[in-house]
C-alpha cells in the first residue's frame, strides 16, 4: 500500500513538473508577444523620417513622382514581348549611375547603399549580359562597380528563392534589387500559400535591409490582369505598379502608366528602342491620355458593359475595392478597345453596383459577382 502511495505521489510530481516546465514555456511566449508588438506599437507623438526615395520618375514640367523608397517593394507588370526589360534597364541604370538617365528616370540611393543587385530568372547567360550591356551604354560605364547580376535561368524556384535571400542578406551596402521573373520563384502562381510567402519575404526583406525591390511579373494572355493570386497578392502589397503595353498603333513603341501609387502618380510617358537597341523616351503618351476622355458609360449597352463585369470576375472571384479599380480598367481596355483613368473606373463600379452586377455583403468586405439585370 506504501508503494502504490509513493507511485501515486511520483506519478503527480512528474505531472506537476510536466505543468510547470509548459507553464514556463506558454509565459515565455507570451513575453516574446508582448516584446515584439512593443516594438511595432504606433506613437503619435513622435516624429518620424519619411522613406528615403531611391528612384523617381519626372515629367515634362520637371516636376518628380516617386517610384520606389527604401524599406518597399514595387511590382511591374506587362504582357509578353511588351519591352518590360528594356524599362528595368532605366531604372537600374539611373539606380547603378545614382543619376538622372534619359531625361526621365533620376536613382536616389544613398551612398552608403549604392549597391543594385539585378536577378534575371527567365533569360540564358548571353540575353542577360546584352541587358547589362545595354545598361553600360545607358550609363556610360563600361562596368559599373556597384551592379552585380545574376542569371537563375537553371535552377529550381526553391533555389531561386535561397540564392536571392543569400544574396540580400550577404552583400553590404545593398540599396535597390531587381527580380526580373518573380513567377519564377514559386512552383504555381495561383497557390495561394506561395503567393503569401512570396509577399512575406519581400516585406521581410526591405524592411529588414531598408532596400527597395523591384519585381516584374507577366500579365495574363487574355487580359492586362498580373498573373494568378501571386499577382493578386503583389498588387496588394505593392508601394508602386507599373504597366508596360505595346502601343496598338505601333508596336515599336511601349507606353509606361503608373497603376497604383501610394505616393502621387507619374505622368504616362512612352519609350522606343533606336538602331543601337537602347531605348529612348517618345512624346507618344499624349495620345493616350486624349484617348481616356473619350469614354462614356451612356455610349455602351449594358450587354457590353457587363461583359466587362465578366471579365473584371474572370481571375478574381472576390476583389477588394483597390483590385477592383485597377482590374475594372484594365477589362474595359480589353473588351470595349478604350482606355480609362481611375475616376472612370470607379464610376463605372458605381454604375455595377446599382445594376448589383458588383456585390458587397457589408461596407468592406470584398465584391463579388452578380447576375446579368438589363
Amino acid at each position: 500500500m506504501n508503494d502504490l502511495n509513493s507511485n501515486i505521489v511520483t506519478e503527480i510530481n512528474i505531472d506537476l513538473d510536466k505543468f510547470n516546465q509548459l507553464q514556463k514555456v506558454e509565459d515565455s511566449e507570451i513575453i516574446l508577444k508582448n516584446e515584439k508588438l512593443e516594438k511595432v506599437l504606433i506613437n503619435p507623438l513622435i516624429d518620424l523620417m519619411p522613406p528615403q526615395i531611391c528612384i523617381e520618375v519626372f515629367d515634362n514640367e520637371n516636376e518628380s513622382s516617386i517610384l520606389g523608397t527604401l524599406g518597399d517593394f514595387s511590382l511591374i507588370i506587362g504582357k509578353a514581348k511588351s519591352k518590360k526589360s528594356f524599362f528595368i534597364s532605366i531604372a537600374v541604370s539611373a539606380a547603378t549611375k545614382n543619376n538622372l538617365v534619359l531625361d526621365k528616370i533620376k536613382g536616389k540611393l544613398p551612398s552608403n547603399q549604392n549597391q543594385v543587385l539585378y536577378f534575371d530568372t527567365e533569360q540564358s547567360e548571353y540575353y542577360v549580359q546584352r541587358a547589362v550591356q545595354r545598361i553600360c551604354k545607358i550609363t556610360e560605364i563600361k562596368n559599373p562597380e556597384n551592379l552585380k547580376t545574376y542569371y537563375l535561368r537553371k535552377f529550381s524556384p526553391k533555389e531561386r528563392l535561397e540564392l536571392i535571400e543569400h544574396a540580400i542578406y550577404n552583400n553590404s551596402n545593398i540599396g535597390l534589387v531587381v527580380i526580373d521573373g518573380i513567377k519564377d520563384l514559386v512552383f504555381s502562381i495561383n497557390d495561394e500559400s506561395e503567393a503569401t510567402n512570396i509577399s512575406s519575404k519581400l516585406l521581410k526583406w526591405t524592411e529588414e535591409n531598408n532596400i527597395h525591390i523591384i519585381c516584374v511579373l507577366h500579365q495574363n494572355k487574355s487580359d492586362n490582369n498580373a498573373r494568378g493570386h501571386l499577382g493578386t497578392e503583389l498588387i496588394n502589397k505593392a508601394e508602386s505598379v507599373v504597366s508596360i503595353t505595346k502601343a496598338p498603333e505601333n508596336e515599336n513603341i511601349s507606353i509606361v502608366e503608373a497603376e497604383f501609387c501610394r505616393n502621387k502618380d507619374f505622368t504616362t510617358f512612352a519609350f522606343e528602342i533606336d538602331d543601337l537597341g537602347i531605348p529612348k523616351i517618345t512624346e507618344y503618351h499624349a495620345k493616350k491620355e486624349h484617348d481616356k476622355k473619350k469614354f462614356q458609360i451612356s455610349n455602351y449597352s449594358d450587354i457590353e458593359l457587363f461583359k466587362v463585369v465578366n471579365r473584371i470576375f474572370l481571375n478574381n472571384p472576390s476583389p477588394k475595392y483597390s483590385e477592383l479599380v485597377f482590374i475594372t480598367k484594365h477589362s474595359v481596355e480589353s473588351e470595349l478597345k478604350v482606355s480609362i483613368g481611375d475616376n472612370k473606373a470607379k464610376e463605372l463600379i458605381t454604375y455595377f453596383n446599382s445594376k448589383s452586377w458588383c456585390i458587397q455583403s457589408s461596407a468592406k468586405s470584398p465584391y463579388s459577382k452578380g447576375e446579368f439585370k438589363s
